[in-house]
């Protein structure tokens, strides 16, 4: 993992993040 000033691995994280919140309130709704 390189580091340019943070910029490409900021965007990458903030896209994890948000994945990972959907998948958790898929999940969710399912167990509700």
């Amino acid at each position: 993992m390189t580091c340019d000033n943070g910029q490409g691995t900021n965007a990458s994280w903030a896209l994890i993040l948000v994945l990972f919140i959907l998948l958790v309130i898929i999940g969710a709704s399912w167990i509700i």
